[in-house]
């Protein structure tokens, strides 16, 4: 799979998760805060955030650390 296999929202969550300013290593992963600025609901981000895993796999890491998850994307 590649980054044209994303969906919309996938290709956005994919862009936003890899800006500077979005560090969610130092700052832990809020799925309902995520849903929220996206305008979406909770599960629809845990779909998007699973399928990026799927679908674009060297491209993202996820891990959980002191109690939260914790993500790395980067293009």
């Amino acid at each position: 799979m590649a980054m044209a296999d994303l969906t919309k929202l996938e290709a956005r969550l994919f862009k936003w998760l890899c800006l500077e300013e979005n560090d969610f290593v130092e700052n832990a992963w809020s799925t309902e805060k995520a849903a929220k600025a996206f305008e979406v609901d909770a599960e629809e981000m845990y779909d998007a955030l699973a399928a990026l895993t799927e679908k674009i796999p060297h491209n993202i890491y996820i891990h959980y650390k002191d109690g939260a998850v914790r993500i790395i994307a980067s293009e």
